[in-house]
């Protein structure tokens, strides 16, 4: 099954769901863990009869789902079904998706050599290297990239890469800058814009928007 583009997704995902960085995501507030652990066992069951299974994450008060085909590296059809599947499960509960605010979030080293300081991240982490990265398999961490830069000095060392949802871009960067921050670039929008605190640090708000 093929990996459909991020328009795609944007144009038939479910209500309450967004495309952020390489998954289908959703959040349900649940109220309590009671509700939420039933939630999760609803859905086990419906992915068991899809044979489609999502990451599910159960809170106090709500449940995290992330819908991902790892045979194509991407979201497919089957994703958006086991979606519109989950939203019906969640009506039927009282509940909805509600993706307002969900993130995925990446930290970028800028070095003159990966090649040195790649091994060390791995290691340290305790997860696996690929190229031009260190990973989690299970997710739980943030993935380090490697980003190459000079060797000058004063020069940027580390920046976060923040996905968000489109409609989210404008109200955090109004809300960056009113807390002292300051719009850098928006020459890559809308695959990103870069931001910078008070200090010049930096981070990147990034999107679907734009890529391949």
């Amino acid at each position: 099954m093929s990996k459909l583009t991020g328009q795609q997704i944007a144009d038939r995902a479910p209500a309450g769901w967004t495309y952020l960085f390489d998954a289908l995501r959703t959040r349900v507030h649940t109220k309590d863990f009671a509700t939420g652990l039933a939630l999760v066992d609803a859905v086990g069951a419906a992915a068991e009869q899809m044979n489609h299974h999502p990451d599910l994450d159960l809170r106090y008060p709500h449940v995290d789902i992330r819908l991902l085909s790892h045979d194509a590296g991407g979201v497919t059809e089957r994703d958006l079904r086991l979606a519109e599947r989950i939203t019906a499960i969640a009506a039927d509960a009282g509940l909805r998706p509600d993706a307002t605010h969900l993130t995925h979030l990446e930290a970028g080293l800028d070095t003159p050599d990966s090649a040195a300081v790649q091994p060390f991240w791995a290691a340290v982490l305790a997860v696996d290297a690929a190229e031009g990265e260190v990973r989690d398999p299970s997710g739980a961490l943030p993935t380090v990239w490697f980003q190459e830069s000079g060797r000058e000095e004063p020069r940027q060392r580390w920046h976060f890469d923040l996905f968000v949802d489109p409609t989210e871009v404008q109200p955090r960067i109004d809300a960056a800058v009113a807390a002292g921050g300051t719009l850098v670039s928006d020459a890559d929008a809308p695959s990103f814009w870069v931001l910078a605190d008070p200090e010049g640090n930096r981070v990147c708000l990034c999107t679907w928007q734009s890529r391949g």
